[in-house]
């Protein structure tokens, strides 16, 4: 009772839990090591059966970030015998290494050579190579018995990185002295449970980036031109009508050539969509355009024939033989009777249903040319015979 008792102060007076003996070479595995050990989460009810913390392995000593300038030797040698176990980073880096052969005697002589565990990053235990061994030779030279590391290489599983998570975890398993299968089938499925949560956060992820991606992709709208006057075959068809969007401080134009074929506006920005905007149309025969509209993929424009331009009838009445303009002659056009004013002119309105791109002129007495083509202006005469 008395000798266990000694032996339980004795593994109190450890300040740290584990030393990392390496070479620079190998400072991020020294790192990753240090962090991957003092996170370790070990299985409630084993930490309840030891009287363990959750994350029992620490602290962990390890040069870069715990030792302090000045004697250094010295410092090292009270960090070892404070360290409960020693940690070897192995690699033919670390074989070279003296200051690594160093520290592996120095623990050696405290007593404590089974608490001497390698972590083979690099290399081939026992190759005989120097380029590739990953024992340092103190080992053989101190007769030490044989030493079995952790290796990340070892190929039991097909993923590497599984392999290599298998090997921290029988670094674990020796150095807190439990059945490596204890705590290896349970880490296997917390990483199950890990890869399953970070594949559907990654499909997530993904997924979002992509419908941020969709959504912020230019657009193309297409214009399509809809005639909402009346309809009258009589007339020339719509024809190169010219459509422009205004976007800020940019603007886009397309000519659209007749009713039933599109303008289409080519990489419109999405913070254009269904946003309201200024569209303008110009075409010959119609009504101007200035308006503004929600924009989106399919866009129609209602247009409107100018009435003005085949229903506007004005001529003069001239008399060859006086050379005069006529007054006061009542004269019929498409259907409609007016009569010359005092100047001799004629000015009538035809609707839009019975305008026609000429137009037969009838007066009261016969006349000599008696069509009058549209659009048509006070230039323009007829003759009496």
């Amino acid at each position: 009772m008395e000798g266990t008792e000694q032996s339980m102060n004795a593994e109190q007076q450890f300040k740290y839990f584990a030393f990392i003996s390496y070479n620079s070479k190998d400072t991020e595995w020294g790192k990753r090591i240090q962090r991957k050990l003092e996170h370790y989460r070990m299985p409630a009810t084993l930490c309840s059966e030891r009287g363990w913390e959750r994350t029992p392995i620490k602290p962990i000593f390890f040069a870069p970030t715990d030792i302090q300038p000045g004697g250094l030797d010295d410092e090292l040698k009270d960090r070892l015998r404070a360290s409960r176990n020693l940690i070897v980073i192995g690699s033919p880096n670390s074989a070279k290494s003296e200051w690594v052969g160093k520290e592996i005697e120095f623990f050696h002589e405290l007593g404590r050579t089974d608490k001497i565990h390698y972590f083979i990053v690099d290399g081939t235990p026992h190759s005989g190579n120097p380029d590739t061994e990953c024992f340092n030779p103190i080992i053989d030279k101190l007769g030490m018995p044989e030493i079995l590391g952790a290796n990340i290489h070892e190929k039991i599983y097909r993923f590497p990185w599984l392999n290599k998570e298998r090997a921290y975890v029988q670094l674990v398993s020796k150095l807190l002295g439990v059945e490596f299968d204890s705590i290896w089938q349970r880490h296997k499925r917390q990483l199950i449970r890990k890869i399953i949560a970070w594949t559907i956060g990654a499909i997530a992820v993904l997924a979002a980036l992509a419908w941020v991606w969709a959504a912020n992709q230019p657009f193309d709208a297409k214009v399509s031109l809809n005639e909402a006057s009346v309809q009258n075959d009589q007339l020339p068809p719509l024809q190169d009508a010219v459509v422009t969007v205004m976007l800020e401080n940019e603007s886009k134009s397309d000519t659209i050539h007749a009713i039933g074929q599109d303008g289409v506006f080519n990489n419109i920005p999405h913070r254009f969509m269904d946003q309201e905007v200024k569209v303008t149309l110009t075409c010959k025969d119609f009504l101007p355009l200035d308006t503004t509209l929600k924009l989106t993929h399919d866009v129609t424009l209602n247009v409107y024939r100018d009435p003005s331009v085949y229903g506007h009838v004005l001529f003069g009445i001239w008399d060859p033989e006086t050379e005069n303009f006529i007054p006061n002659v009542t004269v019929e056009v498409a259907g409609q009777k007016a009569a010359s004013n005092k100047e001799g002119q004629v000015e009538l309105f035809v609707p839009l249903e019975n305008q026609r791109k000429t137009y037969q002129v009838k007066a009261q007495f016969p006349l000599y040319n008696d069509i009058i083509t549209m659009p048509c202006g006070e230039n323009d005469v007829v003759e009496k015979m």
